[in-house]
Protein backbone atom coordinates (compact mmCIF):
# COMPACT_ATOMS: atom_id res chain seq x y z
CA UNK A 1 0.00 0.00 0.00
CA UNK A 2 2.19 2.87 -0.84
CA UNK A 3 2.18 6.78 0.14
CA UNK A 4 -0.06 9.72 -1.53
CA UNK A 5 0.88 13.12 -1.99
CA UNK A 6 -2.32 15.08 -0.89
CA UNK A 7 -3.85 18.78 -1.28
CA UNK A 8 -6.48 20.51 -0.07
CA UNK A 9 -7.98 23.64 -0.48
CA UNK A 10 -9.48 25.83 1.88
CA UNK A 11 -11.42 29.02 0.21
CA UNK A 12 -8.46 30.41 -2.31
CA UNK A 13 -5.78 28.80 -0.48
CA UNK A 14 -4.21 25.10 -1.18
CA UNK A 15 -2.00 23.60 0.82
CA UNK A 16 -0.14 20.66 -0.41
CA UNK A 17 1.05 17.78 1.60
CA UNK A 18 3.94 15.37 0.82
CA UNK A 19 1.90 12.22 2.08
CA UNK A 20 -0.36 11.10 4.25
CA UNK A 21 2.33 10.94 6.90
CA UNK A 22 3.16 14.59 6.40
CA UNK A 23 -0.23 15.65 6.91
CA UNK A 24 -0.56 13.83 10.51
CA UNK A 25 2.36 15.39 11.31
CA UNK A 26 1.97 18.97 10.66
CA UNK A 27 -2.09 18.71 12.14
CA UNK A 28 -0.23 17.88 15.15
CA UNK A 29 -0.62 20.24 18.60
CA UNK A 30 3.22 21.64 19.17
CA UNK A 31 5.87 19.14 20.67
CA UNK A 32 9.36 19.37 20.89
CA UNK A 33 9.96 15.82 19.66
CA UNK A 34 7.81 16.27 16.19
CA UNK A 35 10.53 19.61 15.72
CA UNK A 36 13.76 17.86 16.32
CA UNK A 37 12.33 14.76 14.45
CA UNK A 38 12.43 17.54 11.24
CA UNK A 39 8.28 16.91 10.93
CA UNK A 40 6.20 19.68 13.08
CA UNK A 41 4.41 21.95 11.22
CA UNK A 42 6.36 25.56 10.83
CA UNK A 43 3.74 27.70 12.10
CA UNK A 44 0.60 27.80 13.87
CA UNK A 45 -1.04 28.94 10.93
CA UNK A 46 0.23 26.20 8.99
CA UNK A 47 -0.97 23.33 11.71
CA UNK A 48 -4.59 25.05 11.63
CA UNK A 49 -4.48 24.67 8.18
CA UNK A 50 -3.21 21.11 8.43
CA UNK A 51 -6.04 20.73 11.18
CA UNK A 52 -8.69 21.55 8.41
CA UNK A 53 -7.59 19.61 5.94
CA UNK A 54 -7.06 16.46 7.83
CA UNK A 55 -11.05 17.39 9.13
CA UNK A 56 -11.88 17.06 5.51
CA UNK A 57 -9.95 13.40 4.85
CA UNK A 58 -12.00 10.49 4.29
CA UNK A 59 -11.30 7.98 7.18
CA UNK A 60 -11.54 5.07 4.47
CA UNK A 61 -8.27 6.73 3.34
CA UNK A 62 -6.38 5.15 5.96
CA UNK A 63 -7.39 1.77 4.60
CA UNK A 64 -5.21 2.06 1.51
CA UNK A 65 -2.35 4.63 2.51
CA UNK A 66 -0.29 3.31 5.40
CA UNK A 67 2.24 5.64 7.29
CA UNK A 68 5.00 3.23 7.51
CA UNK A 69 4.72 0.34 4.58
CA UNK A 70 3.22 -3.05 4.75
CA UNK A 71 6.28 -4.58 3.14
CA UNK A 72 8.31 -3.59 5.68
CA UNK A 73 6.77 -3.63 8.95
CA UNK A 74 5.27 -5.94 10.89
CA UNK A 75 3.51 -3.60 12.94
CA UNK A 76 1.93 -2.42 9.91
CA UNK A 77 1.17 -6.05 9.06
CA UNK A 78 -0.71 -6.46 12.30
CA UNK A 79 -2.66 -3.31 12.19
CA UNK A 80 -4.26 -4.14 8.59
CA UNK A 81 -4.62 -7.80 8.94
CA UNK A 82 -6.45 -7.75 12.20
CA UNK A 83 -8.64 -4.45 11.36
CA UNK A 84 -12.09 -5.57 11.49
CA UNK A 85 -14.12 -4.31 8.12
CA UNK A 86 -17.88 -4.91 9.72
CA UNK A 87 -16.98 -2.85 13.27
CA UNK A 88 -15.10 -0.50 10.84
CA UNK A 89 -18.96 0.09 8.35
CA UNK A 90 -19.87 2.14 11.45
CA UNK A 91 -18.02 5.26 10.98
CA UNK A 92 -16.86 4.01 7.46
CA UNK A 93 -18.50 6.77 5.53
CA UNK A 94 -17.35 9.67 7.80
CA UNK A 95 -14.40 12.17 7.40
CA UNK A 96 -12.08 12.93 10.30
CA UNK A 97 -14.00 15.86 10.90
CA UNK A 98 -17.59 13.85 10.63
CA UNK A 99 -16.21 11.45 12.99
CA UNK A 100 -14.91 13.66 15.60
CA UNK A 101 -18.64 14.61 15.77
CA UNK A 102 -19.68 11.13 15.65
CA UNK A 103 -17.44 10.41 18.98
CA UNK A 104 -19.10 13.46 20.93
CA UNK A 105 -22.77 12.26 20.05
CA UNK A 106 -24.81 10.87 23.19
CA UNK A 107 -25.42 8.29 20.74
CA UNK A 108 -22.14 6.74 20.58
CA UNK A 109 -21.86 5.69 24.50
CA UNK A 110 -20.09 2.44 26.46
CA UNK A 111 -21.42 -0.56 24.18
CA UNK A 112 -21.38 1.89 20.87
CA UNK A 113 -17.67 2.51 21.52
CA UNK A 114 -16.90 -0.92 22.50
CA UNK A 115 -18.26 -2.58 19.19
CA UNK A 116 -16.17 -0.06 17.11
CA UNK A 117 -12.84 -0.54 18.70
CA UNK A 118 -11.64 -3.73 16.52
CA UNK A 119 -12.96 -1.45 13.16
CA UNK A 120 -10.05 1.33 14.15
CA UNK A 121 -6.41 1.07 12.98
CA UNK A 122 -4.86 3.45 15.27
CA UNK A 123 -3.82 6.21 12.75
CA UNK A 124 -7.36 6.50 12.73
CA UNK A 125 -7.58 7.54 16.35
CA UNK A 126 -4.59 9.62 15.83
CA UNK A 127 -5.92 11.49 13.51
CA UNK A 128 -9.38 12.22 15.16
CA UNK A 129 -7.22 13.54 18.30
CA UNK A 130 -5.46 16.08 16.43
CA UNK A 131 -8.55 17.72 15.84
CA UNK A 132 -10.13 17.51 19.42
CA UNK A 133 -9.78 19.89 21.91
CA UNK A 134 -8.68 18.54 25.66
CA UNK A 135 -12.44 18.62 26.69
CA UNK A 136 -13.40 15.95 23.75
CA UNK A 137 -10.84 14.13 24.61
CA UNK A 138 -11.87 13.69 28.24
CA UNK A 139 -15.26 13.08 27.33
CA UNK A 140 -15.25 10.58 24.75
CA UNK A 141 -12.69 8.80 26.84
CA UNK A 142 -14.78 8.39 29.73
CA UNK A 143 -17.28 6.52 27.81
CA UNK A 144 -14.88 4.23 27.14
CA UNK A 145 -14.93 1.58 29.49
CA UNK A 146 -12.37 -1.14 29.31
CA UNK A 147 -12.62 -3.90 31.75
CA UNK A 148 -9.40 -6.51 32.60
CA UNK A 149 -9.08 -8.81 35.15
CA UNK A 150 -6.30 -10.98 36.70
CA UNK A 151 -6.69 -11.05 40.57
CA UNK A 152 -8.89 -8.03 40.76
CA UNK A 153 -11.37 -6.71 38.25
CA UNK A 154 -10.01 -3.12 36.93
CA UNK A 155 -11.81 -0.44 34.47
CA UNK A 156 -15.39 -0.55 36.13
CA UNK A 157 -16.70 2.82 36.29
CA UNK A 158 -16.53 4.95 39.36
CA UNK A 159 -13.06 3.32 40.17
CA UNK A 160 -9.54 4.22 39.82
CA UNK A 161 -7.01 1.51 40.35
CA UNK A 162 -2.97 2.13 41.19
CA UNK A 163 0.63 0.27 40.99
CA UNK A 164 2.22 0.29 43.70
CA UNK A 165 5.56 1.22 43.03
CA UNK A 166 8.46 0.14 45.50
CA UNK A 167 11.73 0.64 43.93
CA UNK A 168 14.80 1.24 45.51
CA UNK A 169 17.78 1.83 43.87
CA UNK A 170 19.63 -1.31 45.66
CA UNK A 171 16.97 -3.43 45.34
CA UNK A 172 17.11 -3.84 49.16
CA UNK A 173 14.35 -5.96 50.15
CA UNK A 174 13.32 -4.54 53.76
CA UNK A 175 13.27 -0.70 51.86
CA UNK A 176 11.02 -2.08 49.38
CA UNK A 177 8.62 -3.86 51.81
CA UNK A 178 8.65 -0.60 53.72
CA UNK A 179 7.53 0.95 50.16
CA UNK A 180 5.22 -1.35 49.66
CA UNK A 181 3.37 -1.52 53.28
CA UNK A 182 3.08 2.16 52.99
CA UNK A 183 0.99 2.14 49.96
CA UNK A 184 -0.92 -0.50 51.54
CA UNK A 185 -1.33 1.77 54.07
CA UNK A 186 -2.59 4.69 51.30
CA UNK A 187 -5.16 2.22 49.80
CA UNK A 188 -2.65 1.68 47.11
CA UNK A 189 -1.66 -1.69 44.62
CA UNK A 190 -4.98 -2.67 43.02
CA UNK A 191 -3.62 -2.93 40.10
CA UNK A 192 0.07 -3.82 40.70
CA UNK A 193 2.78 -4.24 43.00
CA UNK A 194 5.56 -3.45 40.04
CA UNK A 195 8.97 -3.28 40.64
CA UNK A 196 12.02 -1.82 38.67
CA UNK A 197 14.74 -3.66 39.43
CA UNK A 198 17.67 -1.76 39.64
CA UNK A 199 19.98 -4.74 39.00
CA UNK A 200 18.35 -6.62 35.60
CA UNK A 201 18.89 -10.10 35.67
CA UNK A 202 17.38 -12.93 35.78
CA UNK A 203 18.49 -14.05 39.55
CA UNK A 204 17.80 -10.86 40.84
CA UNK A 205 14.56 -10.57 38.85
CA UNK A 206 13.71 -14.39 40.46
CA UNK A 207 14.19 -12.76 44.01
CA UNK A 208 12.23 -10.18 43.94
CA UNK A 209 9.30 -12.06 42.38
CA UNK A 210 9.68 -14.26 45.15
CA UNK A 211 9.30 -11.73 47.80
CA UNK A 212 6.52 -10.06 45.98
CA UNK A 213 4.64 -13.02 45.78
CA UNK A 214 5.25 -13.64 49.55
CA UNK A 215 3.85 -11.17 50.83
CA UNK A 216 0.61 -11.37 48.64
CA UNK A 217 0.86 -15.07 49.85
CA UNK A 218 1.00 -14.02 53.29
CA UNK A 219 -1.43 -11.20 53.06
CA UNK A 220 -4.13 -12.91 50.58
CA UNK A 221 -3.85 -9.73 49.10
CA UNK A 222 -5.66 -9.70 45.63
CA UNK A 223 -3.70 -8.07 43.68
CA UNK A 224 -0.93 -9.21 40.98
CA UNK A 225 2.92 -8.74 40.90
CA UNK A 226 5.35 -7.84 38.42
CA UNK A 227 9.17 -6.92 38.11
CA UNK A 228 9.39 -4.63 35.53
CA UNK A 229 12.31 -6.41 33.36
CA UNK A 230 13.09 -7.34 29.71
CA UNK A 231 10.74 -9.91 28.33
CA UNK A 232 13.38 -12.40 27.40
CA UNK A 233 14.60 -12.34 31.57
CA UNK A 234 10.85 -12.69 32.58
CA UNK A 235 10.56 -16.36 29.90
CA UNK A 236 13.83 -17.17 32.04
CA UNK A 237 12.69 -16.90 34.74
CA UNK A 238 9.17 -18.83 34.05
CA UNK A 239 11.47 -21.69 33.20
CA UNK A 240 12.87 -21.59 36.37
CA UNK A 241 9.93 -21.70 38.15
CA UNK A 242 9.38 -17.86 39.32
CA UNK A 243 5.98 -16.63 40.71
CA UNK A 244 5.33 -14.79 37.41
CA UNK A 245 1.98 -12.88 37.37
CA UNK A 246 2.00 -10.66 34.68
CA UNK A 247 4.55 -10.41 31.71
CA UNK A 248 5.76 -6.85 31.64
CA UNK A 249 7.55 -5.23 28.37
CA UNK A 250 7.70 -1.88 26.67
CA UNK A 251 6.80 -1.42 23.35
CA UNK A 252 6.87 1.01 20.46
CA UNK A 253 4.95 1.15 17.32
CA UNK A 254 7.50 0.60 14.39
CA UNK A 255 8.98 -2.80 13.81
CA UNK A 256 11.99 -1.28 13.78
CA UNK A 257 11.45 0.87 16.74
CA UNK A 258 10.26 -2.62 18.93
CA UNK A 259 13.62 -4.64 17.24
CA UNK A 260 15.73 -1.85 19.33
CA UNK A 261 14.41 -2.74 22.77
CA UNK A 262 14.79 -6.23 21.60
CA UNK A 263 11.70 -7.61 20.81
CA UNK A 264 9.31 -8.50 17.82
CA UNK A 265 5.75 -9.96 17.77
CA UNK A 266 6.51 -13.56 17.84
CA UNK A 267 8.68 -12.88 21.19
CA UNK A 268 5.43 -11.24 23.01
CA UNK A 269 3.67 -14.09 21.72
CA UNK A 270 5.36 -16.49 23.47
CA UNK A 271 5.83 -14.79 26.47
CA UNK A 272 2.03 -14.37 26.88
CA UNK A 273 1.56 -18.33 26.35
CA UNK A 274 4.23 -19.10 28.71
CA UNK A 275 2.07 -16.55 31.49
CA UNK A 276 -1.01 -18.52 30.47
CA UNK A 277 0.49 -21.68 30.94
CA UNK A 278 0.88 -21.10 34.74
CA UNK A 279 -2.64 -19.68 35.33
CA UNK A 280 -1.99 -18.01 38.19
CA UNK A 281 -5.19 -15.52 37.70
CA UNK A 282 -8.42 -15.98 39.94
CA UNK A 283 -10.61 -14.04 38.55
CA UNK A 284 -9.38 -13.71 34.65
CA UNK A 285 -6.72 -14.05 32.30
CA UNK A 286 -5.09 -10.95 31.30
CA UNK A 287 -1.31 -11.52 32.03
CA UNK A 288 0.24 -8.91 29.83
CA UNK A 289 1.76 -5.19 30.85
CA UNK A 290 2.67 -2.50 28.24
CA UNK A 291 4.60 0.42 28.75
CA UNK A 292 4.46 2.91 25.82
CA UNK A 293 5.35 6.74 25.27
CA UNK A 294 5.23 9.07 22.91
CA UNK A 295 9.51 9.98 21.67
CA UNK A 296 10.71 6.12 22.19
CA UNK A 297 10.04 5.95 18.28
CA UNK A 298 12.23 8.77 17.67
CA UNK A 299 14.80 8.39 20.39
CA UNK A 300 15.15 4.75 18.53
CA UNK A 301 15.59 6.63 15.20
CA UNK A 302 13.27 4.24 14.43
CA UNK A 303 9.81 6.50 13.63
CA UNK A 304 10.18 6.85 9.43
CA UNK A 305 8.65 10.18 9.73
CA UNK A 306 5.81 9.44 11.30
CA UNK A 307 4.81 12.35 13.96
CA UNK A 308 5.46 11.05 17.76
CA UNK A 309 2.13 11.22 18.78
CA UNK A 310 0.73 8.65 15.34
CA UNK A 311 3.81 6.31 16.46
CA UNK A 312 2.17 6.42 20.22
CA UNK A 313 -1.26 5.27 18.77
CA UNK A 314 0.32 2.24 16.81
CA UNK A 315 1.86 0.95 19.80
CA UNK A 316 -1.15 0.53 21.76
CA UNK A 317 -2.28 -1.85 17.71
CA UNK A 318 0.68 -3.72 19.35
CA UNK A 319 -0.95 -3.89 22.32
CA UNK A 320 -4.06 -5.29 21.07
CA UNK A 321 -3.44 -7.74 19.96
CA UNK A 322 -2.50 -9.44 23.47
CA UNK A 323 -5.10 -8.58 25.65
CA UNK A 324 -3.42 -7.02 28.19
CA UNK A 325 -4.20 -6.41 31.89
CA UNK A 326 -2.55 -3.08 31.69
CA UNK A 327 -1.15 -0.48 29.38
CA UNK A 328 0.67 2.52 30.95
CA UNK A 329 1.76 5.42 28.45
CA UNK A 330 4.82 6.93 31.06
CA UNK A 331 3.96 9.88 29.34
CA UNK A 332 6.40 12.40 30.65
CA UNK A 333 9.30 10.17 31.26
CA UNK A 334 11.97 9.99 27.90
CA UNK A 335 11.99 13.88 28.43
CA UNK A 336 11.81 17.98 27.34
CA UNK A 337 13.49 16.40 24.02
CA UNK A 338 10.18 15.18 23.14
CA UNK A 339 7.04 16.48 25.93
CA UNK A 340 9.27 20.48 26.61
CA UNK A 341 6.35 21.34 29.62
CA UNK A 342 3.90 20.63 32.20
CA UNK A 343 0.99 22.21 28.68
CA UNK A 344 2.96 19.80 25.82
CA UNK A 345 3.12 16.73 28.70
CA UNK A 346 -0.85 17.04 29.52
CA UNK A 347 -2.13 17.37 26.16
CA UNK A 348 0.08 14.35 25.45
CA UNK A 349 -1.60 12.18 28.82
CA UNK A 350 -4.74 13.34 27.45
CA UNK A 351 -4.33 12.09 23.73
CA UNK A 352 -2.21 9.10 24.59
CA UNK A 353 -5.55 7.76 27.44
CA UNK A 354 -8.14 8.82 24.40
CA UNK A 355 -6.28 6.52 21.48
CA UNK A 356 -6.06 3.68 23.51
CA UNK A 357 -9.42 3.45 25.31
CA UNK A 358 -11.02 4.12 22.00
CA UNK A 359 -8.83 1.08 20.62
CA UNK A 360 -9.99 -0.35 23.72
CA UNK A 361 -7.21 -0.93 25.59
CA UNK A 362 -7.03 -0.68 29.66
CA UNK A 363 -5.25 2.24 29.49
CA UNK A 364 -3.08 3.81 32.59
CA UNK A 365 -0.84 6.62 33.01
CA UNK A 366 2.15 7.39 34.91
CA UNK A 367 1.52 11.63 35.14
CA UNK A 368 5.37 12.03 35.44
CA UNK A 369 8.26 14.47 34.59
CA UNK A 370 12.12 14.72 34.35
CA UNK A 371 13.61 17.25 36.66
CA UNK A 372 14.92 18.78 33.15
CA UNK A 373 11.51 19.29 31.90
CA UNK A 374 10.10 22.94 32.15
CA UNK A 375 7.36 21.26 34.78
CA UNK A 376 6.60 21.22 38.19
CA UNK A 377 4.43 19.11 40.91
CA UNK A 378 1.18 21.26 39.98
CA UNK A 379 1.18 20.40 36.30
CA UNK A 380 0.92 16.76 37.52
CA UNK A 381 -2.06 17.64 39.24
CA UNK A 382 -3.57 18.96 36.70
CA UNK A 383 -3.13 15.87 34.67
CA UNK A 384 -4.03 14.10 37.46
CA UNK A 385 -7.26 15.39 37.63
CA UNK A 386 -8.33 15.68 34.28
CA UNK A 387 -7.40 12.03 33.56
CA UNK A 388 -9.63 10.91 36.67
CA UNK A 389 -12.39 12.86 35.29
CA UNK A 390 -11.99 10.88 31.92
CA UNK A 391 -11.95 7.75 33.48
CA UNK A 392 -8.47 6.64 33.44
CA UNK A 393 -7.75 2.90 34.72
CA UNK A 394 -4.97 3.27 36.50
CA UNK A 395 -2.40 5.74 37.66
CA UNK A 396 1.39 5.43 39.89
CA UNK A 397 1.55 5.16 43.39
CA UNK A 398 5.38 6.07 44.25
CA UNK A 399 6.67 7.05 47.61
CA UNK A 400 6.43 11.09 47.74
CA UNK A 401 6.15 11.31 44.26
CA UNK A 402 10.18 10.98 43.94
CA UNK A 403 11.25 7.69 42.11
CA UNK A 404 14.75 7.30 43.97
CA UNK A 405 15.55 4.79 41.67
CA UNK A 406 14.42 5.97 38.29
CA UNK A 407 15.15 9.61 38.95
CA UNK A 408 11.79 11.30 37.76
CA UNK A 409 8.65 12.24 39.72
CA UNK A 410 5.48 10.97 39.36
CA UNK A 411 2.55 10.50 41.71
CA UNK A 412 2.36 9.34 45.47
CA UNK A 413 0.03 8.13 47.23
CA UNK A 414 -1.11 10.91 48.44
CA UNK A 415 -2.45 11.75 44.88
CA UNK A 416 -4.02 8.53 44.66
CA UNK A 417 -6.18 9.51 47.70
CA UNK A 418 -6.47 13.14 46.70
CA UNK A 419 -7.95 12.01 43.26
CA UNK A 420 -10.34 9.11 44.84
CA UNK A 421 -11.66 11.84 47.29
CA UNK A 422 -12.55 14.34 45.12
CA UNK A 423 -13.85 12.51 42.31
CA UNK A 424 -15.95 10.31 44.40
CA UNK A 425 -13.33 7.29 42.86
CA UNK A 426 -12.81 4.03 44.89
CA UNK A 427 -10.06 0.93 44.02
CA UNK A 428 -10.80 -2.05 42.53
CA UNK A 429 -13.88 -4.22 44.39
CA UNK A 430 -11.57 -7.15 45.17
CA UNK A 431 -9.24 -4.56 46.91
CA UNK A 432 -11.15 -2.29 48.17
CA UNK A 433 -13.04 -5.35 50.33
CA UNK A 434 -9.78 -6.74 51.50
CA UNK A 435 -8.69 -2.96 52.66
CA UNK A 436 -12.23 -3.34 54.92
CA UNK A 437 -11.17 -6.83 56.38
CA UNK A 438 -7.81 -5.72 57.07
CA UNK A 439 -9.23 -2.48 58.27
CA UNK A 440 -7.13 -0.19 56.36
CA UNK A 441 -10.38 1.73 55.07
CA UNK A 442 -13.81 1.93 56.47
CA UNK A 443 -16.84 1.09 55.32
CA UNK A 444 -19.06 3.25 53.57
CA UNK A 445 -19.56 4.95 50.08
CA UNK A 446 -16.61 7.77 50.71
CA UNK A 447 -12.98 6.21 50.12
CA UNK A 448 -11.87 6.51 53.62
CA UNK A 449 -8.70 5.57 55.69
CA UNK A 450 -9.23 4.55 59.23
CA UNK A 451 -6.77 6.05 62.00
CA UNK A 452 -4.00 4.10 63.19
CA UNK A 453 -2.25 0.78 62.36
CA UNK A 454 -4.57 -1.58 61.29
CA UNK A 455 -4.35 -4.90 63.35
CA UNK A 456 -3.73 -7.04 61.01
CA UNK A 457 -0.70 -5.04 59.64
CA UNK A 458 0.67 -3.83 63.10
CA UNK A 459 3.51 -6.64 63.31
CA UNK A 460 5.31 -6.32 59.69
CA UNK A 461 4.98 -2.54 59.76
CA UNK A 462 6.62 -2.04 63.02
CA UNK A 463 9.26 -4.78 62.25
CA UNK A 464 9.96 -2.83 59.44
CA UNK A 465 10.11 0.59 61.68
Amino acid sequence: MPHSAYRHTIGSTTTGFADLKDLLAQASPARSGDRLAGVAAASDEARVLAQMALAYLPLKVFLNYLVVPYETDEVSRLIVDSHDAAAFAAVGHLTVGGFRNWLLRDAADSSALAALAPGLMPEMAAAVSKIMRNQDLILVAQKCRVVTRFRGTLGLAGRLSTRLQPNHPTDDAAGIAASLFDGLLYGSGDAVIGINPATDNVTQVTRLLVLLDEIIERYAIPTQSCVLTHVTNTLQAMARGAPVDLVFQSITGTEAANRSFGIDLSLLAEAQAAALSLARGTVGRNVMYFETGQGSALSANAHHGVDQQTCEARAYGVARRFEPLLVNSVVGFIGPEYLYDGKQIVRAGLEDHFCGKLLGLPMGCDICYTNHAEADQNDMDVLLTLLGVAGCNFIMGVPGSDDIMLNYQSTSFHDALYARRVLGLRPAPEFEAWLQRMQITQPGEAFALREGLPPALREAVLRLA
